[in-house]
């Protein structure tokens, strides 16, 4: 059986564990189909697996097992693959970048923050001294890295479609000084400007108190369930009850119809950066 272009198992945790998986599975002259046959998964999946570009699920670990007498080599492998995998990132976050990777589609609400995946060096690092006020320089320029490497998804040229909504107040009350948040801003008008991403502003008077203090993040993706991701400074919560999810889509759908038009959104955000630069900050 030919083999796939090879894989080097000293890049990483995942990339060991996808080399031995698929080691073993050539080694038992099966196929990638012939090894998912039984599980709900399929072989787009198991391939993005040996190639150490998703985690394997506990689930899928335990049929691998089974179907490559293995012993419960893999299954004992789950643990390591996902302390590696999450590096610096909370734990609680760690499977929601993950899942961010694969999505189809990413709608976010934002009533506080910038969503990570927009930020800027800048406003992360504003963010870090707040909620992590005695992390170590190194510690949190670390942080830094991963989130503008979470951002480089956005590069993707088409995946995933990503729309987001920002309440007003944080355009009006900026979390960095006028240049940076000039910056920021930017940043986001750019990537609208090239269809990475639509943007809507909430203004802040707009009639939808019961969602105001709440973030939101739903995903999407090609074979899996919907998912609604929420979260505060220091824990998030993950949702994947397709009853709850639904609900949480239709009041996205609501701040979506009650928010600016991503046109005039566009507008507001470029000229609220000309204002921050010009010192003519917004009240």
């Amino acid at each position: 059986m030919a083999g796939g272009k090879e894989i080097d198992g000293s890049a990483s945790v995942p990339a060991f564990y996808g080399k031995e998986l698929r080691w073993r599975r050539e080694a038992a002259g099966l196929t990638l189909q012939q090894v998912v046959e039984g599980s709900f998964y399929g072989v787009s999946y198991l391939s993005e697996i040996e190639r150490a570009q998703r985690r394997m699920p506990m689930d899928l670990a335990r049929h691998v097992d089974q179907v490559l007498e293995t012993d419960g080599f893999f299954e004992r492998c789950c643990e390591d693959v996902r302390k590696a995998r999450s590096g610096t990132l909370a734990p609680y976050f760690a499977p929601v970048a993950e899942m961010e990777k694969r999505a189809r589609s990413i709608e976010e609400w934002a009533p506080a923050l910038i969503p990570g995946l927009l930020h800027t060096a800048p406003y992360t690092r504003a963010i870090t001294h707040v909620t992590h006020p005695l992390d170590l320089p190194e510690e949190v320029d670390v942080k830094v890295r991963n989130r503008l490497q979470r951002g480089r998804l956005l590069d993707e040229p088409q995946r995933p479609e990503y729309w987001v909504i920002l309440h007003e107040s944080l355009l009006r009350s900026p979390l960095l000084p006028p240049e940076e948040m000039a910056d920021q801003l930017e940043h986001v008008a750019a990537l609208a400007r090239r269809r990475r991403i639509v943007p809507q502003i909430l203004l802040w008077n707009a009639p939808l108190s019961p969602f105001m203090g709440q973030s939101m993040k739903l995903m999407e993706f090609d074979e899996e369930p919907p998912v609604m991701y929420t979260e505060g400074p220091y824990d998030g919560q993950l949702i994947d009850d397709p009853a709850q999810v639904k609900r949480y889509l239709k009041a996205y759908d609501r701040l979506r119809a009650a928010a600016l038009s991503s046109e005039a959104s566009l507008a507001m955000i470029e000229s609220t950066a000309e204002d921050l630069r010009n010192g003519k900050q917004r009240s």
